[in-house]
């Protein structure tokens, strides 16, 4: 299940727009589920009948934060297990940040991005140009 969830309320793309780019993104992958949420993780839990809270960690400043919220999640909820898993070796330097400042300067990001959604994310980031 891929849970988005925006508490900043400014995403480069609508929620619509995120949700439909993350379903292209996964439509190969037949068991998962995706949904949008904008309250407390905690309480989605209850709400969805989740049973564990899986997070990607590039490094030890992830996880020190990740670690907090799991362990605020788990006051909030008794029931909210977080599961926390390394990236690839490869990926550690990687940010949703990098990428847009790569690809908003015209770099290179078809290695960033899953095929599916390259020429939507290409044509957010450059403004309409290609």
């Amino acid at each position: 299940m891929v849970v988005l969830t925006n508490p900043e309320k400014k995403p480069t793309f609508s929620i619509e727009k995120r949700l439909e780019l993350i379903n292209r993104s996964v439509a190969r992958l037949k068991n998962v589920k995706t949904d949008c949420w904008d309250k407390l993780l905690a309480d989605y839990i209850d709400k969805s009948g989740t049973c564990a809270i899986i997070k990607g960690l590039r490094a030890v400043s992830d996880f020190e934060y990740e670690f907090q919220m799991a362990l605020a999640n788990k006051a909030l909820n008794p029931k909210a297990e977080t599961i926390f898993i390394a990236s690839k070796t490869e990926n550690m330097y990687l940010s949703s940040s990098l990428v847009k400042q790569i690809g908003s300067f015209g770099g290179k990001i078809d290695s960033f991005v899953p095929k599916e959604i390259l020429t939507d994310v290409k044509k957010v980031l450059m403004g309409g140009k290609k």
